[in-house]
């Protein structure tokens, strides 16, 4: 069995809830060093803000650590090469 790929991801989010060092802490996702996205923990609001740099449309809030790590996951995968 595979291990998880989510389990680092989630590790990364909790790591930015335990870091008092700032109101909002900031993680950049990125694949072959390409960034995907952006992630901000509002330690005031209790919510994480997901900047998805593949669209043009607004940030997302959520207030579910599950939930933005499957976002996270998903944008994270490798681009597979289009067919003709």
């Amino acid at each position: 069995m595979q291990p998880s790929r989510l389990r680092p991801i989630i590790l990364r989010l909790e790591a930015m809830i335990e870091d008092q060092t700032d109101d909002i802490q900031i993680r950049r996702f990125e694949v072959d060093g390409v960034e995907r996205a952006q992630v901000k923990y509002d330690h005031n609001r209790d919510v994480f803000i997901l900047n998805d740099h593949s669209v043009d449309v607004e940030a997302q809030e959520f207030d579910n650590i599950d939930f933005v790590a499957i976002e996270i996951f998903e944008l994270t995968q490798p681009v597979l090469p289009e067919e003709d």
